[in-house]
């Protein structure tokens, strides 16, 4: 979050800084590599080819365990908000996997 905000401060402040004559520099920045997967379950390769595009498994599975409902309504909000690109019927199969693999039994 920090970072965001950061970026947010200094993108407002860069006309005033471009104008005393101040450059930015490029920074990389290496992750690690991300080693977490989504443990097998009913449509797994739909989960695998709609949600790793955006996310890893493990910021998936570091959520508690939701009911269906819920994790209908994440879906929901994945492509409404966040504009995710994932048919009806994905969805459908992602609720169905995260309902089977990450609820409460």
């Amino acid at each position: 979050m920090k970072k965001i905000v950061l970026i947010g401060l200094a993108l407002l402040a860069a006309p005033a800084v471009q104008a005393a004559g101040v450059t930015f520099k490029s920074v990389q920045v290496e992750f690690p590599p991300d080693t977490a997967a989504f443990p097998d379950g009913p449509n797994l390769k739909v989960v695998n080819q709609n949600c790793l595009a955006c996310h890893s498994a493990e910021m998936v599975l570091d959520q508690p365990l939701l009911p269906r409902a819920t994790w209908a309504a994440e879906v929901t909000k994945m492509r409404n908000v966040y504009k995710a690109p994932v048919s009806d019927a994905d969805a459908a199969l992602i609720v169905d996997y995260l309902a089977a693999t990450h609820a409460p039994q």
